[in-house]
């Protein structure tokens, strides 16, 4: 009996400092003093109680990766974020979390996927870390409340956490991926930011990259590539990823269309409408009707001269497809004496719907003097070592700097017909110049994207819907700015 009694004794007694180490891990955690941290650790590895273990993350096992840009703009918005996140560790007194900024990790075009980047990230912080949480430059992280959602979940395990986003319906951006039931397939709001856990991201790096040559929306094909056709998890919904504003969130987010100061003039855009007679009657009028009156100059580019509209001829002959000829007209005009000069030149097609004076506001933010390529990024062939580029639909905006640059290099069409969004982007990427992101700009109709879509400069095709009506609900502000 007494040896019992003191096999008893010796196998209560871990248990025992387990709970008594743990005491003191929280009265020394509201006292900023961190040796019990270890000491749990210590203690959990050996633990026959795992719900200690749910504890142990604190800052120091979390990365922070901002995804930053590398404009000047973004890339000061990504270091103030990063600023504030350490201003907010060192109040907390528990240590630093990992911040990084994406562009500063961006060795090739491709990285901005974020997929190519997981073996380094694994291989650097992988044997330190428990969880990489991944935010846009405007999210805001209420550190203590990102930690009480982290420790809900088993760092042993696959975690891929978010706010939770579907389709209501098939969507062309997606491929019709899931079109029998849209929503039964969730990705991840990047405004709420989304974590995902290191099993997971070990698990990710073994497995072979996307299939697509086209990188379109981002959030939903990384969603596609952890979820490995079933055999990864899905994303599970966490209600503190938030974007609007509680006590209870531990993320929060501002806006994409941040206020940088009073708009740029009117005079400062330069609008080039992408035409055919074809559509001279059936989609100019749709501009007309909307946005044409928020433009301090405007053209449109044809291949037949109509005074009625007006409409210019560039002498480019009209292609069914690509446009690459007369986009490059264009270019060259908007540099001539022929047209006033601007700081931005702005060109879209027939049936792009856009809010110019929420563009004028954007473009406070950005310097004219730096090579700006500014839209909807897709990605074409990245993994191979391809290209981004600012896809035509949603709007292309580029700064004088970025125009004058490309000309002068000689880059050129291999084909008027080849498509001029994406021989930008091939031509802009081997200058050295970034493609720069904004989710404000679309690609496709609003109803191609979640029902959460609150923000927008622009939208693109006439399709199934009433683009006037559609403007008006969408970029048709009700109390417009003062124009300048």
């Amino acid at each position: 009996e007494d040896r019992r009694a003191g096999r008893a004794h010796v196998s209560a007694t871990p248990r025992f400092l387990m709970l008594l180490c743990f005491i003191m891990w929280l009265s020394m955690y509201f006292t900023n003093v961190f040796f019990a941290s270890s000491c749990l650790s210590e203690f959990c590895n050996l633990s026959s109680l795992p719900f200690l273990c749910m504890f142990l993350s604190g800052l120091s096992d979390l990365v922070i990766v901002i995804q930053s840009q590398r404009n000047s703009f973004h890339a000061r918005r990504g270091g103030q974020r990063k600023v504030e996140i350490l201003q907010q560790a060192a109040e907390l007194g528990q240590g630093d979390p990992v911040v990084l900024l994406l562009h500063e990790l961006l060795e090739y075009e491709r990285d901005w996927m974020i997929i190519p980047l997981l073996p380094n990230l694994s291989a650097t912080y992988g044997q330190s870390a428990s969880w990489f949480f991944f935010i846009e430059e405007e999210t805001i992280i209420t550190l203590p409340n990102l930690l009480k959602v982290l420790h809900r979940y088993e760092v042993q395990e696959e975690w891929f956490l978010g706010k939770r986003l579907h389709d209501n319906e098939a969507s062309i951006i997606h491929h019709y991926a899931f079109s029998e039931d849209p929503s039964s397939f969730s990705y991840p709001d990047p405004a709420a930011g989304w974590a995902l856990s290191i099993p997971l991201l070990q698990r990710c790096i073994k497995h072979k990259h996307l299939k697509s040559d086209f990188t379109i929306d981002l959030k939903h094909e990384l969603a596609l590539y952890i979820w490995e056709e079933g055999n990864g998890p899905k994303l599970t919904a966490v209600p503190e990823f938030c974007t609007d504003t509680s006590d209870k969130c531990a993320t929060t987010f501002t806006t994409y269309l941040p206020n940088c100061g009073n708009p740029v003039s009117r005079k400062e855009v330069f609008v080039a409408v992408k035409t055919c007679h074809r559509f001279h009657s059936e989609r100019v009028p749709v501009v007309k009707a909307t946005w044409e009156k928020d433009a301090g100059f405007l053209e449109y580019y044809s291949d037949v001269t109509d005074a009625s509209i007006p409409t210019i001829n560039l002498g480019v002959p009209n292609t069914e497809r690509g446009h690459c000829g007369k986009t490059f007209a264009i270019l060259r005009r908007y540099l001539s004496k022929d047209v006033p000069e601007a700081d931005w030149l702005l060109i879209v097609d027939d049936d792009t719907l856009i809010s110019l004076p929420r563009l004028r506001r954007l473009l406070r933010c950005y310097d004219p003097k730096e090579a700006v390529s500014l839209g909807e990024r897709y990605g074409y062939s990245l993994l191979l070592n391809g290209y981004s580029y600012t896809t035509g639909g949603g709007g292309m905006v580029l700064s004088r700097a970025a125009v004058s640059r490309l000309v002068s290099s000689g880059c050129r069409c291999y084909s008027d017909d080849a498509p001029d969004d994406m021989v930008l982007g091939r031509c802009f990427t081997s200058l050295g110049v970034p493609i720069t992101h904004s989710p404000l700009f679309h690609q496709a109709r609003p109803c191609d994207y979640s029902e959460t879509l609150e923000q927008a400069v622009s939208f693109h095709k006439h399709w199934n819907i009433d683009p006037v009506i559609v403007y008006k609900h969408w970029l048709q502000d009700t109390q417009p700015t003062v124009e300048l």
